[in-house]
C-alpha cells in the first residue's frame, strides 16, 4: 500500500471525527455528518459551520 494514499484516508478519517463532534454542539446527528464527512469531507466541515442549527 502506497503510504502517502494511506496517510490521506487517515487525514478524512480525522476530520470526519472533527466534524462528528462539531454537528453535536449545533444539534445536529452525529452519525449522519460523519458518515456524510467521510464522503465529502472538508465541503461537510464547510456546511456544519455556515448552517444554521435546527430550531
Amino acid at each position: 500500500m502506497d503510504p502517502i494514499s494511506y496517510e490521506a484516508g487517515g487525514g478524512w478519517f480525522v476530520l470526519s471525527l472533527i466534524n462528528a463532534g462539531l454537528a453535536e454542539q449545533k444539534n445536529r446527528s452525529r452519525l449522519n455528518w460523519f458518515l456524510i464527512s467521510l464522503l465529502i469531507g472538508p465541503f461537510a466541515t464547510f456546511l456544519i459551520v455556515v448552517m444554521r442549527p435546527p430550531a
